[in-house]
């Protein structure tokens, strides 16, 4: 018996003019799953459809409504692969298939949870219709609060709040962060699965229903632009410029030409501080080079460290470095983003460690066990140490909220640096060993933290894509992939907390707790209905109800035959 198994014919069970308790045929389910994973995909950028998204969230409810928990998880699996096997193609571009098909599937274990506990909760729906939303919404901001933080710190890539980069629902993050958007988006998928599973044919009886939930659906996608979305607490202006000095050639080896990618952003520093001289541009208050604008320890090699410093002498700002410095211990190194400011050099109390290494790309855990799957980890040769501290940094005219990469993924990381006083959002990155899908979909998520938090914020890579980001979630100035470019453009400064700001985790947490500690029905074969006793006052779950589902009386034995597949 396999896990998706054939239907069992069955009768309605107490008919709701939606098909009784029958889920989809299986020839529907499958495809329907692989269409939510497709249509989950499309949402995302570079593809941007965003309306998509809670169409496959009704897709996924759909299959997996009314089936035993393993059929709903391999239904939900599906989706997972459909959806995380494109959405994550950019992490074969230089490493091979081996790590993009684990990382895919172990992605897609976590949708095939999320299908199964959509299949547990099915009788819940059936009951209270109107919930179906509600709950579709708890279960995928409990099941993307979990796949965020395991294992190894989790990766969020793909939650359905950042597909929403250019939708109205993007502003909810203004109240309730990532975790509300995404449980809006939730939501819409659930109301549209409610409006969908009835039996049209008994149309006079569905109207009212399907009137009611449309209706919902109407103010949800209206919510959305009511939420203020601007600057909080203003404070000023900063100009700003990013410099994009772009690299020799895209692949791992690109830090193999670590002076080349150092002279890249030397060299557009000083061509910007002569159109400064000669009048052509603004001069900046400050300057912010990507991560690994230096891969040349300049703490410790007084050349790289002499180059970064005529750099900033010569425009006459500080530049946030993104550097790889040694240490603490042999064998470690360190991501930082490194003040240097004109005049005096590096301002060692104003540095950023990144905090959340990358787990099998910056460090290896479990090395000799990850040695056995593939000798590719030991091109990780030094383990990268995280830092304890949040990203703030004070550059003089602004105080930065500095992330690097895809610390911009996580919630925490980015909050924790406007709650110790960042003004302006930063995020330094390196996308060299990625593509331009990668680095639209980072930027996505820069959109949705300036929202979340009312700051501008401004992405800076090595090769692109690059902008600035307006506290409504507009791009600005954004630069082309694999090539070099400078963009100066004047940011608002923030000193206010937005709701979602000030209540941090506990939006995730309230709707988390609520899919984890509902009482949700007990666990029985799908379409099995509680039976009540006549001598007693609960409701019972009796071996009769078999019958039901064959077509039969209740106290009627059940027919003789095979057992009931995994519906």
């Amino acid at each position: 018996m396999t896990t998706l198994d054939r239907e069992q014919p069955r009768a309605a069970d107490g008919a709701r003019g939606d098909g009784g308790a029958r889920p989809l045929p299986l020839t529907l389910a499958v495809p329907a799953a692989v269409l939510a994973g497709v249509a989950l995909l499309l949402a995302f950028p570079p593809y941007g459809m965003w309306p998509l998204a809670p169409v496959g969230v009704a897709l996924l409810a759909a299959a997996a409504h009314r089936r035993r928990l393993r059929a709903g998880a391999g239904l939900g699996f599906l989706t997972g692969v459909a959806l995380f096997a494109p959405l994550l193609e950019w992490t074969n571009l230089h490493t091979g298939y081996l790590p993009w098909a684990l990382l895919s599937l172990l992605q897609a274990a976590y949708l095939a949870l999320l299908g199964a506990a959509t299949a547990w909760v099915s009788p819940l729906a059936d009951r209270h219709r109107a919930a179906w939303p509600l709950l579709t919404g708890v279960l995928w901001v409990g099941q993307e609060a979990l796949r965020d933080r395991t294992p190894f710190g989790g990766f969020p890539w793909g939650r359905l709040a950042f597909s929403q980069d250019t939708s109205p629902l993007l502003r909810l993050a203004a109240l309730g962060g990532a975790p509300l958007v995404t449980f809006a988006v939730a939501v819409a998928g659930g109301i549209l699965v409610a409006v969908a599973w009835r039996d049209w044919r008994r149309a006079p009886g569905q109207w009212r229903p399907v009137a009611g939930l449309t209706a919902g659906l109407v103010a949800l996608l209206a919510a959305g632009p009511a939420v203020p979305a601007e600057v909080r607490g203003a404070d000023g202006t900063v100009t700003v410029a990013i410099v994009q000095g772009n690299v020799p050639r895209l692949g791992l080896d690109f830090n193999a030409q670590r002076q080349a990618v150092l002279n890249n952003h030397v060299d557009a520093t000083l061509e910007l501080a002569e159109r400064v001289t000669e009048g052509g541009q603004p001069r900046p208050d400050l300057v912010v080079w990507p991560e690994n604008s230096s891969d040349i320890d300049p703490l410790r090699n007084p050349a790289a460290g002499e180059r970064i410093g005529q750099a900033a002498d010569a425009i006459g700002a500080p530049i946030l470095v993104g550097a790889v410095l040694a240490g603490p211990e042999a064998g470690q190194v360190r991501n930082v983003g490194l003040l240097w400011r004109p005049g005096t050099g590096v301002d060692l109390d104003q540095t950023y460690v990144k905090r959340h290494p990358v787990p099998f790309a910056e460090y290896v855990p479990l090395r000799s066990l990850a040695r056995m799957v593939s000798s590719q980890v030991d091109r990780v040769s030094s383990d990268f140490v995280p830092g304890d501290r949040p990203g703030v940094v004070d550059a003089g005219a602004a105080v930065l909220g500095d992330v690097i990469c895809f610390e911009v993924a996580y919630d925490g990381i980015v909050r924790d640096t406007v709650t110790g006083g960042a003004q302006l959002l930063v995020v330094q990155t390196n996308n060299a060993t990625f593509d331009v899908a990668e680095a639209r979909q980072q930027l996505a998520m820069v959109r949705l933290r300036a929202v979340e938090h009312g700051r501008a914020a401004l992405m800076a890579s090595t090769v692109g894509v690059s902008g600035f980001v307006t506290p409504d979630g507009r791009v600005d100035g954004a630069t082309g992939f694999n090539t070099a470019a400078v963009v100066v453009r004047q940011m608002e400064l923030g000193n206010g907390r937005t709701p979602a700001t000030t209540a941090g985790v506990w939006p995730e947490v309230a709707l988390t707790a609520l899919a984890a500690g509902h009482r949700w029905p007990p666990l029985r074969p799908a379409g099995q209905q509680p039976v009540r006793h006549p001598g007693r006052g609960g409701p019972l779950l009796r071996a009769a109800a078999c019958r039901q589902r064959a077509g039969g009386a209740v106290g009627q034995p059940a027919p003789l035959g095979d057992p009931p597949g995994l519906r």
